[in-house]
């Protein structure tokens, strides 16, 4: 059996792992992978764009991921597995395996599949005989996948997501820290407005690392105005680190949204034993759980969310026990570690 891993976009893991020796950034999980299975690695650059790919482009993906797609279906056969790091690099892969007389098999992680568009393609290509283990890091996703294509159980895998351990840890406070501080890390869905009305009279600095590869910032993701105690800039990961360090509480104000969406922020806070508080979102529901560990609020309670805030700051017993709590959950559930674990043991099963 031979292992394969396709990228939604190209990742420089010889940089990473660089990197990541020198303490620069964390490790990606998918280096370790790569090692663990002797995987080969296929990522959609420098590929000749079709006629073909263009037009199939239209109903889903980009035309490079169908362009690549195409080249691993004509490389691999029944002894191979693919795992496909999202939907974009996936559904490409699945149908173009499909139309092979010798088909790999396929597993997709799936980030957020459930709006019209998703659903369409879902159908459209007949993914469910094409795609051998559909994952996702939030049971809303995956319980939508089982209910939407009527799959068993054994083709749906829920693989919580991860942080690494090694990089985000606890650490001194910066010595110039002048007063309480809280910081909030993201774009993706997140509710900067409501921060801005929960906080801008408090004795705070409010931090945000608001920039992201992944999302563009709306403007109704920002106020109008920012407050005299809200500043927003890029952090190298360093510095980001530093950052979580720094805080008093590690906000994570979000809009509602049905796949994970903050997720990252949590771990990376927690396996600093930083207090988290964090929006009761459908997508976040198997990371909430644990309400010893966080302290959840309403969606677009700016009430609620300001008394939390001033409940952690005005109680730092609580505020610790409850870092405490999150700490340990991260290392016991969340590390890279689990989760590498997990996932090659779900992959050599096929």
């Amino acid at each position: 059996m031979s292992f394969h891993i396709a990228l939604s976009r190209d990742i420089n893991f010889d940089q990473f792992e660089h990197d990541a020796s020198l303490g620069l950034c964390p490790r990606h999980i998918m280096v370790s992978i790569k090692k663990r299975l002797n995987a080969r690695v296929h990522s959609p650059i420098k590929q000749k764009i079709s006629l073909a790919d263009k037009l199939l482009s239209k109903l889903s993906s980009r035309p490079e991921h169908w362009a690549i797609a195409r080249k691993i279906a004509q490389e691999v056969g029944e002894n191979d597995v693919i795992f496909c790091t999202g939907e974009d690099i996936g559904v490409p892969v699945a149908v173009m395996c499909a139309r092979m007389s010798s088909r790999a098999k396929v597993v997709v992680y799936f980030h957020n599949i459930d709006r019209i568009k998703g659903k369409l393609t879902l159908m459209l290509f007949g993914l469910a005989k094409k795609i051998d283990i559909f994952m996702a890091c939030s049971s809303y996703q995956t319980d939508f996948l089982k209910r939407y294509l009527n799959l068993p159980e054994s083709k749906v895998f829920l693989l919580l997501d991860q942080t690494d351990t090694q990089f985000f840890n606890p650490g001194r406070v910066s010595a110039d820290k002048k007063r309480p501080t809280l910081v909030s890390v993201g774009l993706e869905k997140r509710d900067y407005r409501l921060l801005a009305q929960a906080t801008s009279d408090l004795d705070v600095d409010v931090k945000i690392s608001g920039f992201s590869n992944d999302a563009n910032a709306l403007k109704k993701t920002f106020p109008d105005v920012m407050p005299e105690n809200m500043s927003r800039r890029f952090y190298e990961w360093p510095d980001l680190l530093q950052l979580y360090r720094d805080a008093d509480i590690v906000v994570i104000s979000l809009v509602d949204n049905k796949y994970a969406a903050g997720v990252q922020v949590m771990m990376e806070a927690m396996a600093c034993k930083r207090p988290v508080i964090i929006s009761n979102t459908q997508g976040m529901v198997d990371y909430l759980r644990q309400t010893h560990a966080l302290k959840v609020v309403k969606v677009g309670d700016v009430d609620c969310l300001r008394n939390a805030i001033l409940e952690l700051l005005s109680n730092p017993e609580e505020a610790k026990v409850q870092a405490e709590a999150g700490y340990n959950v991260v290392q016991n559930l969340h590390k890279s570690e689990v989760y590498e674990e997990l996932l090659i043991e779900r992959l050599s099963s096929l």
